[in-house]
């Protein structure tokens, strides 16, 4: 299987790199994996992920809530019960962050595009991407929406969207420097970027160190924190105008996390270290365990 060889930082360009943490997947195949750090912008990086053709192996499972839809085990039946909630704090953020009712959107990744028919359904003309062709038949299926491979993405109109949004996407993109000029390309401008990505300078981060459920190796390749979104999207053409908070993601990956270390009472332990993570958000955004970007065509 061929790995990916990363010689510059696709943040600062740099290229020189440090080992920083030794990682197991926990989800799917037990395998480790080194993370390496970017000693010029602190970007992490999981050094020896499969290429964008054979890492499709380590999202087989039925437990991947993005791509089944699963409710099973604990973790993922509380994911589900906040995720009504969350499409509606989505949807006020975007006609927030965009300043129309009503638009252009570009979900990508939108695995089983339950955001996108939130969004279909309140008049936004909605256009989504999506690897997983099992995800891709269930849009199509539950909601009749027609969702793209990812491919698709490079072939779009210019300044086509008012809004391209990645809920938990970005980290998982082999090809980050192409997609970053796609986004460029499409938005038009007075469009929006709206980027979520789990957070590595959070508290739980720093809790669960090795055991920190949002490494996930090797499915995330590029761990961010607020520094380096910022950069990354001034690179590109972007201005940072905005950063949120995902509160419910401090419990759950805390949760996931306990989970993972075999801990006992993981639940009760999991809500506890949730909420010391939350009330720091609370004081500073960028400590929350997953943020939110919305960036602006600078």
């Amino acid at each position: 299987m061929a790995k990916i060889d990363v010689r510059d930082c696709p943040v600062c360009g740099g290229e020189s790199f440090t080992t920083f943490l030794a990682c197991t997947d926990f989800f799917v195949s037990g395998e480790h994996f080194e993370i390496k750090e970017c000693s010029d912008c602190g970007l992490k990086i999981t050094a020896n992920a499969e290429d964008e053709e054979n890492i499709g192996k380590y999202y087989q499972s039925e437990e991947y809530i993005s791509h089944s839809n699963t409710s099973k085990g604990l973790v993922n039946n509380v994911y589900h019960r906040v995720r009504n909630y969350m499409l509606g704090s989505k949807r006020r953020l975007v006609k927030n962050a965009s300043g129309i009712p009503e638009g252009r959107l570009l979900d990508v990744g939108t695995g089983t595009a339950f955001f996108l028919n939130e969004m279909n359904r309140c008049g936004w003309q909605v256009t989504g991407t999506e690897k997983n062709p099992e995800a891709r038949e269930f849009a199509q299926n539950e909601f009749g929406l027609q969702v793209s491979p990812p491919e698709d993405l490079f072939q779009f109109d210019e300044k086509r969207f008012d809004v391209i949004s990645l809920w938990h996407v970005l980290e998982h993109i082999h090809r980050l420097k192409e997609n970053m000029e796609a986004f460029a390309r499409l938005l038009k401008p007075n469009g929006k970027l709206i980027i979520a990505v789990p957070n590595h300078t959070s508290y739980d981060a720093g809790h669960y160190k090795e055991y920190w459920a949002a490494w996930d190796v090797p499915r995330h390749l590029w761990h961010f924190g607020p520094e380096q979104m910022e950069r990354l999207g001034k690179k590109y053409g972007f201005r940072l105008e905005q950063i949120r908070t995902m509160p419910f993601d401090s419990f759950y990956v805390s949760m996931l996390s306990e989970k993972y270390k075999k801990s006992k009472l993981a639940f009760i332990k999991g809500v506890f270290h949730g909420k010391i993570s939350w009330l720091n958000s609370l004081v500073n955004p960028k400590k929350c365990s997953s943020v939110i970007y919305v960036f602006g065509v600078a």
